[in-house]
């Protein structure tokens, strides 16, 4: 059975779809659950325990003791309704009346700290766990930045705007060394000035401010700001090409163009460009074999010869370059994870604070749902599938802790008011608050989701 391009592409959809969904799931589950227990252990009521929004209606609830477990329809989240508490149902009747021993709002304000910490505390616990997890399952397999010997290649006209070449050495961004090569794009989204190496001089460069929007104003299809430079291997032949009958076969490396030697694919190139409507010869490496082929560059310096896709995987064993394989035992796994845990936050944080300065323009890169779904691969791994959950829970625990009313972290600032002061807020004061941090949640959903839509038809 052969499936056409919309039939691919559908399920592709639902591949990335259906992970995301699972991931949101779990997620949420989890952290309602850092609510519900602390409620429990100080004998708080709690009415409900939801996936998802249930307005109207549910796809399915079951009532167990006082508690009444549902799955909603609205895939936007989900709740616990704690008695007594002012929440996203906005139930206010139960308020009129005298408190109750088992109401929120009769529990010392230690208790009610606890309940609300309790979600985002388990998201940052089940980020951590994740984290050691995968460092102890899978270890750390990445491209060393200082292994680039021969410097980055630039093709990207982003790159080029910001100041670099290609063979530059990126050294670090904001005066922190770069371990990993593929650090240097976050890097750059998250910082202000970067020190290269370019022939042995050490230079130093500012970003734009408005770099963010510059990345992305490319265009969901453009490529990574910088590159690895690899080798021209051949694949194939273009059908129109001069040279498909030339005896370059796949798997062919290109070692020379006439009597210069060459190494990287942007060298090739390079002199390609510069010989145009020109016979030449080219020098291949095939197996431990030195061949030599004469063909025909076209009116646009090209060869009409497609190269190699090769990953980092196969430049290594190709010795172009030494992938770092790091392996941990459980004891080792644990600090390790715990700083990958950091790492993720601390660069989180750092690109929030860039959206909400208008001048970086990152406010534009703010997605939603479908940029949220996209992150996960049109192939199933448990790899990336935990690398993406362990993200989101840190992501979704530190948004829960922002002092917005609606979430979490508006409730943690009123009870520690509360606690400082002596003075608990009016019913009729969190009742409003409630109201102004929904409207803000829903117009930063609706903003969001709106980016999503725009880009789709970009």
């Amino acid at each position: 059975m052969r499936l056409n391009f919309e039939d691919l592409l559908l399920m592709e959809i639902f591949i990335k779809a259906s992970q995301f969904i699972l991931s949101l799931s779990l997620l949420i589950v989890l952290h309602e659950l850092g609510h519900f227990i602390p409620a429990k252990l100080f004998k708080t009521k709690v009415e409900k325990f939801y996936l998802f929004f249930d307005y109207k209606f549910s796809l399915f609830k079951k009532k167990i003791g006082e508690t009444v477990y549902g799955i909603g329809w609205i895939p936007l989240g989900g709740y616990v309704k704690i008695a007594g508490m002012i929440d996203e149902s906005m139930d206010k009747e139960h308020l009129k009346e005298e408190p109750k021993p088992w109401e929120f709002r009769s529990k010392p304000a230690w208790q009610r700290l606890i309940i609300m910490l309790g979600g985002v505390i388990v998201n940052f616990i089940l980020g951590i766990f994740i984290y050691i997890m995968l460092m102890y399952t899978y270890g750390e397999k990445y491209l060393p930045n200082e292994n680039l010997t021969d410097g980055i290649w630039v093709q990207d006209s982003l790159a080029m705007q910001v100041g670099l070449q290609t063979g530059d050495k990126i050294l670090s961004i904001d005066g922190e060394s770069v371990k990993k090569f593929s650090d240097i794009t976050v890097g750059f989204i998250n910082g202000n000035r970067y020190t290269i190496d370019r022939n042995g001089e050490k230079i130093e460069k500012e970003l734009p401010v408005d770099f963010i929007s510059k990345l992305v104003d490319r265009g969901k299809d453009a490529g990574p700001v910088v590159s690895a430079r690899y080798p021209f291997v051949a694949a194939k032949f273009d059908d129109s090409s001069l040279n498909k009958d030339s005896g370059i076969l796949p798997k062919d490396l290109i070692v020379g163009v006439d009597s210069i030697s060459v190494k990287y694919f942007d060298e090739v190139q390079n002199i390609f460009s510069t010989k145009k409507n020109q016979e030449i010869t080219i020098h291949v490496k095939r197996n431990e074999e030195l061949l030599s082929f004469p063909v025909k560059i076209d009116e646009n310096g090209k060869l009409g010869l497609y190269p190699a896709d090769l990953s980092l995987v196969d430049l290594d064993k190709m010795g172009f370059y030494k992938l770092a394989d790091i392996k941990y035992s459980f004891a080792e796994a644990i600090p390790a994870g715990f700083r990958k845990s950091y790492e993720t936050l601390a660069s989180y944080v750092k690109q929030l604070k860039k959206i909400f300065n208008p001048k970086t323009g990152a406010y534009k890169g703010l997605g939603g749902f479908i940029s949220i779904g996209s992150i996960f691969p049109s192939e199933w791994s448990a790899q990336d599938f935990w690398n993406i959950t362990a993200f989101l829970s840190i992501m979704l625990g530190f948004m829960n802790l922002l002092p917005i009313p609606a979430l979490d972290g508006g409730h943690v600032v009123f009870t520690l008011w509360e606690m400082i002061t002596g003075r608990k807020p009016s019913d009729k004061f969190l009742e409003y608050a409630q109201i102004t941090g929904f409207i803000i949640l829903v117009a930063l959903l609706l903003f969001a989701n709106g980016n999503d839509i725009f880009r789709l038809f970009d």
